[in-house]
């Protein structure tokens, strides 16, 4: 398990790292985390000539949280959004989902950019951020422009990012709904969810998300309607409708879609019993 050859670069700033994507195009990648890019390099199912490490671009990382928003920058690790206590008071959810990401050792390296931009069905943050309706910052050879969680995945792998664009910022809106809960089943520590849920609820409102159950994660706003009018049966066969799982390692699709509703049901109660 040995890359081939490549050439690393390590810009210090977002303008330098785009200018590295443009000199040298397919061949260049980024790296923030490289929890999946790099066991995709060790086994060769990638080949990447320049590796773009964003490690040292300070304006890629911090939080900030305010009144009615709170805004994460691209670097900003798993490990600091579970330990950013302001954070955790403004929205719950998300540290609630950070600790059920693989491991510690894998959580104070794993970013929450890296996590939601390359568009791994199998990710967490990607569901949480639509469920959580977030908004991506993307900078580019053009500029800036902004691009919804829910419009910004469009198959396995295959996201609204341009090659040569950077995943910059999350912008989340301070959910009005009290009520959340982030269920996840895997078959061990450390793997990806054989299906997973984010729900809000309160006020009458609701928002739900389902991760590793289609190409992309799902969702679905016919259950966060269901829902927000206390029809758990409708959210769940909402829910469910949306899905697409196929099978693999982690089982048959039977299988899945049986864990699925098992998991979202869970997400449910628990989130409707902290909304009280």
């Amino acid at each position: 398990m040995i890359p081939a050859g490549f050439e690393y670069h390590r810009p210090a700033d977002i303008r330098s790292a785009i200018s590295i994507l443009q000199e040298h195009g397919d061949a260049a990648r980024v790296i923030a985390g490289g929890h999946s890019l790099i066991p995709m390099m060790k086994l060769r199912m990638t080949d990447i000539g320049h590796l773009v490490d964003l490690q040292a671009i300070g304006e890629l990382k911090g939080v900030e949280v305010g009144a009615e928003k709170v805004t994460l920058g691209a670097m900003t690790t798993q490990a600091e959004l579970i330990g950013n206590a302001a954070l955790g008071a403004k929205i719950p959810l998300l540290r609630e989902a950070a600790l059920q990401i693989a491991d510690p050792q894998v959580r104070y390296v794993g970013t929450v950019g890296g996590n939601v931009a390359n568009g791994d069905p199998g990710n967490d943050m990607p569901g949480l951020m639509q469920c959580l309706d977030a908004t991506y910052t993307l900078v580019g050879p053009d500029g800036t422009r902004d691009v919804a969680a829910r419009d910004f995945y469009e198959a396995a792998y295959f996201t609204a990012r341009g090659d040569e664009e950077i995943l910059t910022r999350i912008t989340i809106p301070v959910p009005a709904m009290k009520g959340y809960a982030y269920e996840k089943q895997k078959r061990k520590i450390g793997d990806y969810a054989t299906a997973a849920a984010a729900v809000l609820v309160g006020g009458g409102k609701a928002s739900v998300a389902m991760t590793n159950l289609s190409d992309t994660p799902i969702w679905s706003e016919a259950a966060g309607a269901a829902l927000a009018k206390g029809d758990v049966e409708g959210c769940v066969a909402a829910a469910m409708g949306a899905i697409a799982p196929s099978e693999d390692m982690r089982g048959p699709i039977a299988f899945k879609k049986h864990v699925a509703e098992v998991i979202l049901r869970r997400a449910i109660a628990k989130a409707q019993e902290r909304a009280k």
